[in-house]
């Protein structure tokens, strides 16, 4: 069960309080980011590992400050550093990860400054350590607290269900039908979406059917 937002804020206080005098990455930065995640009450281990060996853009090996794989990747630098270049050096690690290793976050900090750019709303926000308790909301993610968006319907989604309907049409008026037929129908809906959404390997349905024909 998560934490409450009560508890979670005094834990962001006392976090930036023992904090807010440290300005080396090489000493510090790894022992910061654990008790980063535990002002979330999450272990850093479960989640997340340091130094993430990958190929960069420019097929140097680099290594990740910190990656929780399809979630969040961190970018740590000494007090005082550009975080406009760590954000591009964060994205630079982009190529040598697997598609379901992108993360959604990228938070970049200096100990005393924070920016955590979600790439798929396309915003970011930046604060500084002494004001982390007034924005550990933007973090609910880590605690368990999920964010929920809602958005007109995508006309994809829209034209896939068209054509799941014209399917079920076509499939009954060759002999299909009652429980077999929907139970078909929903075998196949989850294999679609199961494919979309890396609970198989992306591509793999596609493999499948074109090996086949």
């Amino acid at each position: 069960m998560p934490l409450s937002w009560n508890e979670i804020k005094t834990r962001a206080t006392a976090f930036s309080k023992e904090w807010e005098n440290e300005v080396s990455e090489d000493a510090e930065a790894k022992s910061f980011w654990d008790d980063f995640f535990n002002v979330f009450g999450i272990g850093r281990r479960r989640v997340a590992t340091f130094e993430q060996q990958v190929k960069k853009i420019d097929n140097k090996t680099g290594f990740i400050d910190l990656l929780w794989k399809g979630i969040i990747l961190v970018e740590h630098k000494s007090r005082g550093k550009d975080l406009d270049k760590a954000y591009r050096q964060a994205k630079d690690y982009f190529p040598g990860l697997k598609e379901k290793e992108l993360p959604r976050y990228i938070l970049v900090s200096d100990f005393e400054k924070f920016r955590l750019y979600d790439l798929e709303e396309n915003i970011h926000h930046e604060f500084n350590l002494f004001d982390f308790v007034n924005h550990v909301h933007l973090f609910g993610f880590i605690a368990g607290y999920q964010k929920r968006t809602y958005k007109e319907q995508d006309p994809v989604n829209i034209e896939a269900a068209e054509l799941m309907g014209k399917l079920h049409d076509k499939l009954k008026a060759i002999g299909y039908d009652g429980h077999h037929l929907e139970l078909y129908l929903v075998r196949l809906l989850f294999c679609l979406f199961a494919d979309d959404t890396s609970i198989f390997e992306r591509g793999t349905l596609h493999v499948y059917i074109t090996k086949n024909q």
